[in-house]
């Protein structure tokens, strides 16, 4: 980790590239342009992407969230010299509501969440986030509480661990896997990622192993899901940033697997949605969409884009503007 007067992680490394920056800018632009407008960066991370909009908009306020209090500590570096227009909270995003009024806020400008797991804990092994390097199983986002992927996968029970692989990860050899995780921690708990990523290589058909990525990606995935409660907690997030955003105030997410989307989809759609009574010869105002999609469906990342960034190749980006409130 970066102390004072140290590089920080992110903020020189070529590597920490955020993705989106371009697309996620334009589109946040219209809404947080005006003097005094106030920006949500809900998965604030190491800053990236609120650097970029503090730099081009001069006098927007930003609120940064995040869990991980290493992160917070690298962005507050990075930001240190935009620290009269920011304020970095250490909460999870579907403590949204709570941190604005904490702040005095009754709707902001825009909101940015950039989903799944950071750069920062995926390059840092002693974080247990990767399978490619050997650590604990952690995969805790905030370090600080919660259960551990160690503890998750030592102490459930073979059907609840299936169903956390299966529905987490969408991994359709979750029960062989499970099962071959209670077979081995009989003899020893498991502790390490290089453990757990060769047990689940092992339990996986052969002929199946030579396609689709490491064998360990959908277990590691799912795992750190259950650990983060992510799921559950993007389910409240994404209809409370809705609802704070002010007429003309606009929204980004950037999903990163199918589940993440599927919920940012689904709230997105009953915002946008005319909700006139079945029957009703004429639609009525007080029932028309509350929200306008600025993309079409998802958005993928550029061939040039992915090229240059491979963690851009999995992000879907959906975007809308608030363009009514709802009836009270």
């Amino acid at each position: 980790m970066a102390g004072p007067g140290q590089p920080v992680p992110g903020a020189s490394n070529p590597a920490h590239v955020p993705v989106l920056l371009d697309r996620t800018l334009e589109l946040l632009a219209p809404a947080i342009a005006e003097p005094g407008a106030v920006m949500i960066d809900a998965t604030l991370g190491l800053g990236g992407h609120s650097e970029a909009a503090l730099m081009a908009h001069p006098r927007l306020r930003l609120v940064g969230l995040d869990r991980d209090r290493q992160a917070l500590r690298l962005s507050a570096e990075r930001l240190e010299p935009f620290a009269d227009r920011i304020q970095l909270v250490h909460a999870v995003y579907d403590q949204l509501p709570a941190v604005l009024r904490d702040q005095g806020l009754t709707e902001v400008d825009g909101v940015l969440f950039d989903l799944g797991v950071s750069s920062m804990q995926l390059d840092l092994p002693e974080r247990g986030f990767s399978y490619a390097q050997d650590a604990p199983l952690d995969m805790r986002m905030d370090a600080s509480t919660g259960l551990t992927a160690a503890q998750v996968v030592n102490g459930y029970p073979v059907p609840q661990l299936a169903r956390v692989l299966r529905e987490y990860g969408e991994e359709r050899f979750a029960l062989r896997i499970a099962q071959a995780i209670a077979r081995r921690r009989v003899q020893a708990p498991l502790e390490s990622t290089a453990e757990l990523a060769e047990l689940v290589r092992d339990a996986i058909p052969a002929a199946t192993r030579r396609t689709g990525g490491h064998p360990a990606k959908r277990t590691f995935q799912a795992l750190r899901i259950e650990v983060n409660a992510e799921l559950t907690a993007l389910e409240t997030a994404i209809p409370a940033a809705l609802s704070a955003l002010r007429v003309g105030g606009r929204i980004v997410v950037l999903a990163y697997q199918s589940l993440e989307d599927r919920i940012v989809k689904r709230a997105f759609h009953e915002l946008a949605s005319d909700r006139t009574p079945v029957g009703l010869p004429v639609a009525l105002a007080e029932a028309g969409p509350e929200i306008r999609l600025l993309s079409r469906g998802s958005e993928p990342a550029s061939e040039a884009e992915i090229a240059a960034n491979p963690r851009a190749a999995s992000v879907r980006l959906r975007a809308a503007e608030r363009v009514k409130r709802g009836a009270a």
